[in-house]
């Protein structure tokens, strides 16, 4: 578990506090309730779910030109990871 930290004005410390007074729970317990509603309602949410997807796309993108990246610089296969010599370069020879 995580701990967080928030300002709050004095207002809606006093509105918060006054709720979980009445709810028979506590100001940290309202806040986390709070969160954990904005986050459900946030995945339902078509406009931030169009974003989520555009930035799993340009991870993807990402990731595989850096894969591309060390296979070319260290002359590995992408798909079983195996390493081969890279071209002009000598394998070193195995002690007998």
């Amino acid at each position: 578990m995580k701990t967080l930290a928030i300002r709050l004005d004095d207002d809606l410390h006093a509105q918060l506090s006054v709720l979980a007074q009445l709810r028979n729970s506590t100001i940290t317990d309202e806040i986390r309730t709070a969160i954990e509603s904005h986050l459900e309602a946030s995945q339902h949410d078509p406009e931030l779910g169009n974003r989520a997807k555009a930035v799993l796309d340009d991870i993807e993108r990402d990731a595989k030109a850096r894969q591309a990246a060390i296979a070319t610089l260290f002359g590995t296969t992408e798909r079983t990871g195996e390493a081969k010599p890279a071209a002009g370069r000598k394998t070193p020879k195995q002690s007998e």
